[in-house]
């Protein structure tokens, strides 16, 4: 009879950790620029991630039975801030993974720290291929897409034969990482194009009328087509360069894809074209009807670029802590390795190499201004640039 009672005790014991465990919160921290320039970015993957969480659990906010906690924290777009951030979500607050941030200094500065706490983060929406490349460590995965898909979507974008390009960028890891990328890419898939000049200036420039000019002088006297392209994160300098008359010189503008605010002072430039992450019209699937649905009705705007990042931040998350039936970091590392996810732009693929999502691109054209139905309709989709046609290459070391 003792024994049966120490039998029963143990099994009763056994049965509440169990049920302990399965009631634990799961706690994700999302570390992002809450404050600083690129705050308008910031807000947009936050709102998608907590869209994407609602969405992917099917609106219960729970996974294997515990409930999701998101613990928010702003990196001001300060490297050493979302460091600490960081820290103080895997030490202090003993969160199970974390997810962000919106700037690719910052995020460089975070990848240590996960490597050292042994903890997934997962980057949205910053893109510098560093985080992914020489920098990455196995604790990295990343749904943002990489300066290199940025890239090879320009590249394909770009016309075919003698073509002369001048590149204005950021003076940062994000502008430097694009145009070196750029010409990566370029010489693979447009190999008679070819970059003439390049102007790096400091991100928080708002006059651009001496980097234009050079660029101007180095174009205007090159053979061929000539374009004038830009890699700008935070308000583009487009309408401003355009003011300069381009034109003139028979140069051509090629910006890339934006947020739609910033996309609005885009509307009289009919018949410019890029590449681009995202644009609420273009993907047609489930997840993407749900997102627009439900954006519009809460927000009274379409998506944006990092609203849907966001939610397939989220996407990935809730899918790999249900495949791996755990968020013990070396089963979600098991099991997001080489996962498929359906996100608002279609299927996402994590690389096993290097953990990076490996997702289609789109190549736009501005719609003439008559046939803009509303402040949000700016684009037409020239084509799906399917991810199986954009060669990335693997810069991560193993």
């Amino acid at each position: 009879m003792k024994r049966s009672w120490v039998a029963l005790a143990a099994g009763l014991t056994a049965f509440a950790g169990l049920a302990f465990g399965q009631g634990n919160e799961i706690k994700i921290a999302h570390i992002y620029g809450k404050t600083g320039p690129l705050e308008a970015y910031g807000k947009q993957s936050h709102i998608g991630f907590m869209l994407g969480l609602e969405y992917a659990t099917h609106g219960m906010m729970k996974v294997l039975g515990r409930k999701i906690v998101v613990i928010e924290k702003d990196t001001q777009n300060k490297p050493e801030v979302g460091k600490a951030d960081l820290e103080a979500a895997y030490g202090d607050d003993k969160v199970d993974l974390a997810v962000g941030p919106v700037n690719s200094g910052v995020a460089l500065a975070m990848l240590p720290v996960a490597q050292e706490y042994k903890k997934i983060l997962l980057v949205e929406p910053a893109v510098a291929d560093s985080i992914t490349g020489d920098k990455w460590n196995r604790y990295i995965f990343r749904t943002a897409r990489n300066s290199t898909q940025d890239a090879v979507a320009a590249a394909a974008a770009t016309p075919k034969g003698k073509v002369s390009i001048a590149m204005l960028a950021q003076d940062y890891a994000f502008g430097h990482d694009g145009v070196k990328a750029f010409k990566e890419a370029l010489a693979k898939l447009r190999p008679e194009a070819k970059i003439v000049h390049e102007e790096y200036a400091p991100p928080a420039t708002t006059d651009f009328t001496a980097p234009a000019e050079r660029i101007f002088q180095a174009l205007k006297d090159q053979p061929g087509r000539k374009i004038f392209g830009i890699i700008w994160a935070g308000p583009s300098p487009l309408a401003k360069i355009e003011a300069l008359k381009p034109e003139r010189y028979g140069i051509q503008m090629a910006p890339g894809g934006n947020i739609l605010p910033v996309m609005q002072s885009w509307r009289d430039f009919a018949g410019i074209e890029g590449a681009i992450y995202y644009y609420y019209g273009f993907p047609k699937n489930k997840a993407n009807d749900w997102l627009v649905k439900e954006h519009e009705k809460r927000y009274g705007q379409p998506p944006d670029f990092f609203t849907c990042g966001g939610m397939a931040a989220a996407i990935a998350v809730v899918d790999g802590i249900k495949k791996a039936g755990s968020t013990d970091t070396d089963k979600l590392i098991h099991a997001m390795e080489g996962m498929s996810f359906d996100t608002c732009k279609g299927k996402m693929t994590f690389r096993k190499e290097d953990h990076q999502a490996m997702q289609d691109m789109y190549e736009f054209r501005i719609k003439p201004r008559k046939d803009q139905k509303n402040d949000w309709d700016l684009l037409d989709l020239v084509r799906t640039i399917p991810a199986s046609e954009m060669p990335i290459p693997i810069q991560a070391k193993q």
